[in-house]
This record gives structure tokens, sequence and C-alpha cells, in this order.
């Protein structure tokens, strides 16, 4: 929403904005001089000529129901996004069920390299573009295209990338199929002489690249018409590789963020920059210098000589590739706070077959957060325990994060480290173990 508000700022529109409390975005959006107002009330919409709206933000909410008896329309976010996203000749699409927030940020590092003058949207905050957008002059727009509620459906892509497709936000969904087919209409948006990228690592996105045509290529760790060779980590977990384009190679890439997953990022960053005429050079310098974006393997501090990560990773496979990256960073033992934020999740991803957690020495498990639902008793984090411990059996119940941090200053020493994970408010909670 911030980053919907100052690009329409700088387009020359007077924009105002509300928000329960402050936050680094609102933050940011009062430095362009947007008027920022905490708290909801329907004196606030009076003036308005267009209401944009986030999902959270429910019908009944009083500045939503001022502009319905008044007359005024009102637009979704996606749906504001999509219509922003018409405005710029070429649009790059940055999707997938994991990775779309480090891909586009990435992006955005090669834009400064490259002097692009692109604006790019990305889904998190960063340190680069104070907050989670890029205010540009030129004709490209960079942006993530989410696929929860089919928001990315909204948007206008001449370069799409699929970096994978898997079975999350079940409870808009249902199932791994009406996913699959939201991501194939979205890759119906690309124009003919547009781009498709897929990452041919992913099963669901090979399935698909039968379907494409000519303005398909592929990527991915080891095959694909862009690929990595020769993978080495350093000393902190970081990986080099030398980079593949269509059987020639490049030059060798350093990267400065953990994980084999953020190599597979890093492929697709170029194969995208590539289509907006990025030379290598300026590629590998702007990801030698790229750091990770808040909530990505974070490093939060350090306490008794135990320091504390976090990341964003809220689903099986993002887990295991979080912690498969933190096996690379020295440590003693590893322990992972795993929050899950939705009964619908708790239920459906982690009560059976639970393998994601094999490279944790520990697991404490917190409550679950609720989100968006209502808890109506069918799903408790206990089941949780009983469904990584039935694979891994490395699983604690702990119910809170004050439980979790007594537990952690008895149980962690000097030279372990703590992942948290999860999307609910355990970025928030996690200071508690520091």
């Amino acid at each position: 929403m911030s980053g919907i508000a100052r690009i329409l700022k700088a387009q020359g529109h007077e924009v105002t904005g509300s928000d329960r409390g402050h936050t680094q975005f609102t933050d940011r959006v009062e430095e362009d001089g947007i008027t920022v107002y905490y708290g909801h009330s329907a004196e606030q919409a009076k003036d308005a000529d267009l209401i944009v709206y986030s999902a959270a933000i429910k019908p009944d909410n009083p500045e939503r129901a001022y502009g319905r008896e008044h007359g005024i329309p009102e637009l979704e976010r996606s749906v504001a996004l999509g219509q922003l996203s018409a405005r710029f000749h070429h649009v790059v699409a940055v999707a997938g069920c994991h990775g779309k927030t480090t891909i586009t940020s990435m992006l955005a590092f090669v834009n400064e390299a490259a002097n692009l003058d692109a604006t790019v949207h990305v889904g998190g905050y960063m340190n680069l573009l104070g907050g989670g957008v890029r205010l540009g002059r030129s004709d490209l727009f960079i942006t993530e295209a989410c696929e929860y509620v089919e928001s990315f459906l909204t948007l206008k892509p001449t370069v799409a990338i699929i970096n994978n497709i898997d079975n999350d936000h079940l409870d808009y969904y249902g199932d791994i199929e009406h996913i699959v087919d939201a991501f194939r209409r979205f890759i119906a948006l690309v124009p003919e002489d547009g781009k498709v990228l897929c990452c041919t690592d992913d099963a669901y996105v090979r399935d698909l690249l039968p379907e494409l045509g000519d303005n398909a290529e592929t990527y991915g760790l080891n095959r694909g018409d862009y690929h990595a060779g020769d993978i080495r980590y350093d000393a902190l977990g970081s990986p080099s590789f030398d980079l593949y384009d269509h059987g020639e190679v490049l030059g060798r890439v350093q990267l400065h963020v953990p994980g084999r997953h953020n190599v597979i990022n890093a492929i697709a960053t170029w194969a995208a920059a590539k289509q907006c005429g990025v030379a290598f050079e300026a590629y590998a310098d702007a990801l030698e210098r790229f750091r990770n974006t808040s909530r990505r393997f974070e490093l939060l501090g350090e306490k008794n000589g135990v320091k504390v990560f976090h990341d964003y990773g809220h689903h099986p496979n993002e887990i295991k590739e979080t912690l498969a990256a933190a096996t690379h960073v020295p440590h003693n033992r590893i322990f992972c706070v795993f929050q899950c934020n939705s009964y619908t999740r708790a239920r459906t991803l982690f009560t059976e077959n639970v393998t994601c957690f094999a490279d944790a020495d520990e697991v404490l498990v917190p409550d679950i957060y609720p989100g968006r639902e209502v808890d109506t008793g069918i799903v408790h984090a206990r089941d949780m325990v009983a469904g990584i411990n039935a694979s891994t059996h490395n699983a604690v119940y702990l119910g809170t994060f004050e439980a979790i941090a007594a537990y952690l200053d008895e149980h962690a020493a000097p030279g372990d480290i703590v992942i948290t994970v999860g999307s609910g408010d355990v970025y928030r909670q996690s200071q508690k173990l520091l």
C-alpha cells in the first residue's frame, strides 16, 4: 500500500492514507509529503475521489462505508497496482510462491548498478529503497506479482518470472490444481512478443512448459537456458557460482546471502535483467553488494553468544530451504522457532509427513497465530508438534514466546544459532528472545 501511495504521489495525485499505527512504511510515505491518519474514521475519506484498500480492510471499515454512501469509487490494492502497471511500456513481474521478494529486491540492486531508472515495487522493506518502492523516470516497471487471491491477474507483464508453484494459500484456492490454473492464466497475460522465464527445478512449472510458445526460457540450479556451475560456500555460508547463459560461462557471481535457493533467485534475476539489456558486469557487481531484505534470513541480534535470525518462510519448502541455508552458517546447534500463522495451513501442511525441520536440532513451537482466521478448535499447535515428531522427533510445544525465551536461556549455549520462522507476529515476538 505504501508503494502504491508513493507512486501515485509521484505521478501528480494528492494522496492521503490511514493505518492503525506507526510503521517504517508510514514513516516513509510521510517523508514524501503524504498525510497519514492513525486510526480509521469516515471524516478522513470525505474529500477523496478514489479509495484504495488492502485485502485486510473489510467493507465495514468506516472510510469504505463512507465511500459507498457517497458514491466514491474504490479499488482493491492489487487492482490499483494492475492499473498502475498498465501505464508502463515494459513490466517485469516476478511471480512464484517463494522467492519473489528476494528476486525483485535483487533486480532493484541491478536497476541501480545498470542505471535503468526503473520504478520498482517490492513486497518488503529495502534499505536501498528506503521502503518498498523506487520511483523512476523510465518506461520500465519492476514489481512483485503476488498469487494470493489471484492478485497478480490484474498486472500487465511483458516479462514474467515463474519461480515456483506450491500448495500455499489453500484457504483461498482449496487445492494445488486451482493454484496451477491461476499461474497458467497469469502466464497468458504475457504478449507474444514478451518473455516468460520458468524455473525448471519446480515440477509444476516444468509441467506448464509444453503449453508455452517460443517466448519461454528456462532457468534452474544446474539445468535450463540459464543455470549455475561450480557452486561453493564461504565460511559464512554465502555461495558463489559460475553463471551459464545458453551454454556460455559469463563469469563468476559472489553472493552475500546464504543458501542454494538464493543461487536460483540470482539466476532468475539474470534471466530478467538480460531482457532489460543489462550487462553481466553490472549484474555481478549488484549481486555482490546485495544483502537480504528485512525478514529474509535477517540477523536480529545476539544474546549470551547465541545468534538469533529471522526468516519470513512459512511454507514447508521455504522452511526446508532456510534451514538448509543455516547449515552453512558456523554453528554448534540449530534451534528453530516456528510460529504457524494460519489454522488452515497448520492443519493441511504441518500435521502429517512434516519433514522440513530435519536440519534443526530442536524445533520450538508456540501457539498458532490466527491471521485472517478464527480458532474453531480443529487444530492445535500440539498437533503440529506430533506431526513433526512423527518424522524427525525434534519438536517441543512451548505455547508462548516468553516460555521459548526461558527455554533457550536454559538450553542454548554459545555458538548455537536460533532461527525464528513464520509470517505472523513472530518477527515482533522474536525480540523477546533477545
